[in-house]
């Protein structure tokens, strides 16, 4: 059971890291207007597979991560409907960007999180992850993302996707 849970671990891991690549990748173009397709795919799909993958760990009451987990198949539903469905056409177009960067922004916080949690020197700052150091730097990464995501809805005009 052990090693099986160490396999998970090294898998949703691994597709959340890939996740995150990909995800910068994809929110770079869209300062170019650059649709980027195989990087997008990658990270709905890695991003989508990590809040998956993420269920499969025991657990007898709903936990926080689960809730983050959630609201991020939630928002990725959004940004796949609005990608592949909806062809970013009219408001989908500022739709895609915003749930794309929400999906995103949910695993960059995760990881933050994750390293509060982990890493010695980081855990020694904040110990329950309720102390200053772990919310300034929660609170630094969502205005980046804030930021960020203003800033891409307003410059990603790619060009029109023809229907499938």
């Amino acid at each position: 059971m052990i090693l099986g849970m160490d396999v998970l671990t090294f898998v949703h891991t691994l597709l959340s890291l890939i996740g995150i690549v990909a995800g910068f990748v994809v929110l770079a173009g869209f300062f170019d207007s650059t649709r980027r397709e195989s990087w997008t795919a990658l990270f709905l799909i890695t991003t989508i597979a990590t809040s998956v993958t993420g269920f499969a760990f025991p657990f007898t009451k709903l936990l926080p991560s689960h809730i983050v987990g959630l609201i991020s198949l939630a928002v990725l539903a959004c940004a796949c409907a609005a990608r592949y469905g909806f062809r970013m056409q009219g408001a989908w177009r500022w739709i895609y960007v915003v749930s794309a960067l929400a999906a995103l922004y949910l695993n960059v916080f995760v990881l933050v999180a994750q390293a509060f949690a982990k890493v010695h020197a980081l855990k020694a700052l904040a110990p329950t992850q309720s102390e200053p150091p772990f919310l300034i730097a929660q609170t630094i990464v969502l205005a980046l993302f804030v930021y960020l995501g203003t800033r891409a809805a307003m410059r990603y005009r790619p060009p029109t996707m023809l229907a499938a």
